[in-house]
C-alpha cells in the first residue's frame, strides 16, 4: 500500500514538473517586451487589514467623496482607454473582473450592496444598449429599420465615487479608514447635446482588493517600480473632494442644499470636522 502511495505521489511530482517546464519553455520562445518577466505585482497579494472590535471604535464617520479621473493626479487610473503593456484602467480593469474573475457585482439603486446584478445589466449601465435607427438604403431608396448595438466605451467614465468609513481606533491609538466601495460615474452626450451624468454599478472594495492588488498603475517616475490599484486606494494616492456624509436628512448630499462655492466651502467643513476630531484627541 506505501508502495503504491509512494508511486502515485512520484507521478504527481513528475507531471507537475513537467507542466511547469512545458509552461517556461512556451515562454521562452515567445518575444517579451521587457528585459524581464514581471512577477512581483502579478502575484502580489492585498495585505490584510488589521482586526477591529465594536468596542475599541469610539467614533466613526462615513463619508461619500469624488475622484476625478481629469485630474492630473488621478491620470493614471484613467488611463489607457485600451490595454496597454498588461495594464488596464481602473474602469476597465473592473469590467474585466466583472466578467472572467466572478467580481460580485451590485446594482446603483442603493450602495449597500444588497441588489446584486448580472453583467448584462452592466453592459447596459455603461450604455451598451441595442436601439432602432432609420437608415436609406439606396437600392429600393426607402429608409429602413436597422437595430444598432453600441459599444461599452470606458471613456465616458470621468468621476469614481467613493464610500469609506473614518474611525478612530482606541487599540492602535490612532484615526483610520478603511473603503466600504467605489462605483463609476458615466457622463456623455446624448445625440441632442446634452450632456448627462450618471451612476453606474457599485462594488464592494474589500471583494475587489484581491483582483486590485495583481494589477499595475503607470507609475511616472520608474517603470521598474510601480504600484498596484490596491496600494493607491489603500495609500491615499489620488485627489478627491467630499459630496456627503451622513446625516438624519436621509444621507442628503451636498447639492440639495448647496451650490457653487457654498457646497465646496461645505466639502471643505466636513473634511476640517474629521481631522480636528484627531487633532483635538492629543495635547502638546
Amino acid at each position: 500500500m506505501r508502495k503504491q502511495i509512494f508511486y502515485l505521489l512520484s507521478l504527481l511530482v513528475v507531471g507537475a514538473f513537467i507542466s511547469t517546464f512545458e509552461a517556461s519553455a512556451q515562454r521562452d520562445n515567445q518575444p517579451v517586451d521587457n528585459i524581464f518577466e514581471k512577477e512581483h505585482i502579478r502575484n502580489k497579494k492585498p495585505v490584510p487589514y488589521p482586526s477591529l472590535r465594536e468596542a475599541d471604535i469610539l467614533w466613526s464617520k462615513r463619508v461619500w467623496r469624488i475622484i476625478d479621473l481629469r485630474e492630473k493626479i488621478n491620470l493614471p487610473m484613467y488611463y489607457p482607454i485600451s490595454t496597454k503593456d498588461d495594464r488596464y484602467s481602473l474602469i476597465s480593469l473592473l469590467l474585466y473582473g466583472i466578467q472572467h474573475e466572478g467580481l460580485p457585482v451590485y446594482s446603483k439603486a442603493n450602495d449597500e450592496f444588497t441588489i446584486p446584478i448580472n453583467y448584462e445589466a452592466v453592459n447596459e449601465a455603461m450604455g451598451a444598449t441595442t436601439s432602432v435607427t432609420e437608415v436609406f438604403n439606396p437600392e429600393t431608396n426607402l429608409y429602413e429599420e436597422v437595430e444598432v448595438t453600441r459599444d461599452v466605451r470606458v471613456e465616458e467614465v470621468k468621476q469614481i465615487m467613493v464610500k469609506e468609513v473614518w474611525f478612530f481606533d482606541r487599540n492602535y491609538s490612532r484615526l483610520d479608514v478603511r473603503i466600504l466601495g467605489i462605483c463609476p460615474i458615466r457622463e456623455y452626450t446624448d445625440d441632442s447635446g446634452e450632456v448627462f451624468k450618471t451612476q453606474t454599478f457599485w462594488i464592494n472594495y474589500p471583494e475587489a482588493r484581491d483582483l486590485f492588488a495583481r494589477h499595475e498603475v503607470f507609475n511616472a517616475t520608474n517603470d521598474a517600480q510601480r504600484r498596484s490599484y490596491d496600494d493607491i486606494f489603500t495609500k491615499r494616492f489620488f485627489g478627491s473632494y467630499i459630496v456627503q456624509e451622513t446625516n438624519m436628512y436621509d444621507n442628503r448630499g451636498i447639492e440639495s442644499y448647496a451650490v457653487g462655492i457654498e457646497a465646496m466651502l461645505e466639502s471643505e467643513r466636513i473634511k476640517n470636522e474629521i481631522f480636528n476630531f484627531e487633532h483635538d484627541l492629543w495635547e502638546f
